[in-house]
């Protein structure tokens, strides 16, 4: 009997240790946003069954972007959700028009072997945009090491992470967190914290969802995540994958990364607009985009070049210069990454070698 017994305490305790390590949640999302943010990520429901797993719970809807920011090759799985009736308002050039209560969910992870992504992956963090009614809302979630669940973080924090790269190098880094000032420093537009990826030309492609590919624009229509959308108004509204050749033409690819990666602070209502350094795809003054253009202040970071881009020569280009270097003080962007970019920096180069002098 006492046999028995001790094997039906181990059988439960078994289980609740495998039901806490999978965080089962099956609820409805739970989104308040006259409430404190919750302490721990499982609480929104955002994700069903395992929620290390990312599966998306009703309403929330995954998306993708044509060229994305770039985070020390973190890969990023993007979710949107909205309170039920509502839905956001289509505008042309800027971020949609996200109605009160809607939710930006952005998971941050490092495959364990990039050449093979089945052997597992590693999340860091998951950041939240929340639409408050004044506001927008920026929540940092940090992932414990055993994958179970995140816990808000508002301080910032850095944790080491290693993978193994597409090249076969095994590398190792201190992952970054951003604290809440950080996080506005990258979303300000004109002293307002606003989202920086939905975009229509961000997000003007196909996506694979489990029931099927479709236009991600058409899609969020459908589901009534999205108003006054016309398709055949937007076909060409729509950014290159920088890292895709047939996308579009080197030019197309290099101005497309450098709108995504820089342009949230290099454009004129910006917190770089004192720079002149202007790098929205409208800008069509060859200046603007740094062309024999001299820096305002650069100092030591620019590398003793002169010019923002020399046509013809990326080794004198402040520009690239910023984009190789690892030093904090001297880095572009600043924040958002401890490596060079490489694929990014030889797209640049290619694109300033082959400008006409």
């Amino acid at each position: 009997m006492k046999k028995l017994s001790a094997i039906l305490i181990i059988i439960c305790i078994s289980s609740l240790i495998i039901f806490n390590q999978c965080k089962i949640s099956d609820g409805k999302v739970t989104v308040d946003i006259h409430a404190k943010p919750f302490e721990k990520l499982s609480e929104y429901n955002f994700f069903k069954g395992k929620i290390s797993d990312l599966v998306p719970n009703d309403k929330v809807l995954p998306y993708d972007l044509i060229t994305a920011l770039f985070s020390d090759y973190a890969h990023k799985a993007r979710f949107v959700w909205m309170p039920a009736g509502t839905s956001a308002k289509y505008t042309k050039d800027e971020v949609v028009e996200f109605p009160v209560g809607a939710v930006l969910i952005k998971n941050f992870y490092y495959p364990t072997d990039f050449r093979d992504e089945s052997k597992g992956r590693k999340i860091m963090e998951t950041r939240l945009l929340v639409r408050r009614a004044d506001k927008w809302d920026a929540l940092t979630y940090v992932w414990n090491d055993e994958q179970t669940d995140a816990e808000l973080n508002i301080v910032g924090d850095t944790k080491k992470v290693s993978f193994t790269n597409l090249e076969g190098e095994k590398l190792n880094i201190d992952y970054s967190y951003p604290n809440k000032n950080q996080c506005k420093n990258c979303h300000n537009l004109k002293n307002v914290q606003e989202p920086i990826g939905p975009k229509v030309r961000y997000l003007n492609k196909d996506y694979k969802y489990t029931d099927g590919s479709k236009n991600q624009l058409e899609k969020w229509t459908e589901v009534g995540y999205l108003t006054g959308y016309k398709k055949e108004e937007n076909l060409s509204n729509k950014i290159a994958n920088a890292f895709d050749p047939s996308s579009g033409t080197v030019e197309e690819r290099a101005k497309s990364y450098l709108e995504v990666n820089c342009a949230h602070c290099h454009r004129r209502e910006g917190s770089a607009n004192t720079t002149g350094l202007f790098l929205l795809l409208s800008e069509k003054n060859p200046e603007s985009w740094g062309t024999m253009k001299s820096p305002v202040a650069a100092g030591r970071a620019s590398g003793n070049c002169l010019y923002d881009v020399v046509p013809g020569k990326p080794d004198e280009s402040i520009l690239v210069y910023r984009m190789t270097e690892n030093d904090p003080e001297i880095r572009m962007p600043e924040l958002g990454r401890s490596l060079q970019h490489k694929e990014a920096v030889q797209l640049i180069r290619q694109w300033i070698t082959e400008m006409k002098k």
